[in-house]
This record gives structure tokens, sequence and C-alpha cells, in this order.
């Protein structure tokens, strides 16, 4: 019951972040996490049927629509955009800002057209320069693996990107006849697989957790010291328990970011 009267503030703001599969949605109460949500991300969605996800989730976690002040919307699904807009104008009553061209970000982007970088890239930059120590190497395992860079001023030099997880699975089974898809969340793992499914799950996993330890060394030869390594996205706590270099799980990194982005963009800082 406690829980539920904090959720009834009149400052909270709800943050979308849109992946190709799913879009994380977290409501926070001034700086406090207050609940996460996931629903899988749906092009063909309409409006509608956003609103009710969202009235479905509201309820779930005992929340009141109308104490929301605004939302935060960061997708690297564009056909997506328009309808969630609506959707939370029409259920949460508030302002929506997006993270696209012309938003302050209070980043300096080094890279060759700093205006194409991706949205969740963003969000990830800005909270970890607010969080960790720089230089930093920011890795987020969704569908695609993206891996950023920032030196020691806090400059976003660029990054790597590489097939998911996922996506890894997908590729392998549908271009082989006798390979089955497997459940890669499940984290017994073995070096040497003594059969087929135990063999592609050590590929999938330690070949990943191996590539973000290689990766982790090209770039700290690049940046020339020491970095924080922060690693965030769905798969991120099961692949990092088999990564030989020390790393920082940041479940709620790009969800921080786009609060951060929020208040940067509203004098709410």
């Amino acid at each position: 019951m406690a829980e539920n009267k904090m959720l009834r503030s009149m400052w909270m703001i709800l943050t979308i972040d849109v992946g190709n599969t799913n879009m994380v949605l977290s409501v926070y109460d001034e700086d406090t996490l207050k609940f996460t949500s996931r629903l899988a991300t749906q092009a063909s969605n309409m409006e509608d049927d956003y609103a009710i996800d969202f009235m479905d989730i509201l309820r779930l976690y005992s929340c009141e629509n109308e104490n929301f002040e605004g939302a935060i919307i960061s997708s690297v699904v564009p056909q997506v955009i328009s309808a969630l807009i609506s959707a939370v104008k029409t259920v949460f009553k508030c302002r929506v800002i997006t993270v696209s061209a012309g938003i302050k970000t209070g980043l300096n982007i080094k890279i060759e057209n700093p205006v194409s970088l991706g949205a969740d890239l963003v969000c990830g930059a800005v909270a970890a320069l607010k969080k960790y120590p720089m230089p930093c190497i920011i890795f987020d395992l969704g569908t695609a693996i993206t891996v950023s860079a920032m030196d020691s001023s806090g400059t976003f030099l660029g990054g790597s990107i590489f097939p998911g997880v996922n996506a890894s699975m997908k590729a392998l089974t549908s271009s082989t006849a006798q390979l089955p898809h497997i459940n890669t969340s499940d984290s017994d793992v073995r070096t040497i697989g003594a059969n087929t499914v135990d063999s592609m799950r050590s590929g999938i996993i330690l070949g990943t957790a191996s590539m973000i330890d290689g990766i982790i060394d090209r770039y700290k030869e690049v940046l020339g010291e020491d970095a924080t390594v922060v690693v965030t996205g769905g798969l991120s706590s099961l692949i990092v328990q088999h990564c030989k270099r020390e790393v920082t799980v940041d479940d709620s990194l790009l969800s921080d970011g786009l609060l951060m982005l929020y208040k940067m963009n509203t004098k709410k800082i």
C-alpha cells in the first residue's frame, strides 16, 4: 500500500526506449525509478493498441495515469514513433519529447556525422557521462550489439556494431539444415560441448563474451588508458558472467539517460 501511495506523486516521468525487438517503459518519481516494464516492438500496432498496453501496465503497478508531468521516447524503429506519441498523449495527457536531431544532449560528438548517431547510443552516452568515470566503453546487448567509446574528457568517439545473441542464433539455425533453435537464456554453459545443443550454446554465449573481452582490449589500446566498461541490455547479465574483463552491468542505463535528457530539455536541472 505504501508503494502505491508513492506512485501518486505529481512529478512522474515516463521514459520509453524502443528497440528492434522490445520496448522498455520506465516510470520515475523525481529521480527514483519506480518500475520498468517491457513490451514487444510491433511496427504494425496502431495508437489504440499501444494505449491499451499502457493502461494495462498502469493497472498492473497501481499507477495513476493523470499524475505524469511528461514523457520522453527514444526509438530505433521510426515507424512506431507517431503511434506511440499519440498513445502517450491519449493515456497520460502530458507533453512528449522525442530523442531526435536538435535535442539538447550535452555531448561532444566526434563522429563524421553527429546527427546520425542513434537515439539509443545518445541515451547510453548521456547516462554514462553522468554516472561513471571517463573514459568509458559502453556495450548495449540488444538485437544488435553496439559498442560506444568515450574518451577521458567525455567526448563520444564512435563505436562498433555486431549481431546480437538472438540475431546470431537466428542466422545460424536458418542457414543450416540440422542445427536446432536453442534456449540461449540457460546459464549452464560448457566450454567444450559434448552434444549439438551444448556446442551451440558454447559458441553463441561464450563466443559473445569472448568478443566483448576482445573489443575491450582493443578499445583500451586505442584510448591509451584504462577505461570503465558498462554493459546494458536484456541479455547483459547472462553474457557478462562469462566475461573475463571487469565490467559493470547497468540495466537502467538507457532509461536513466532518457530521464536526464527530459530534464535537460525541460529546464528540470
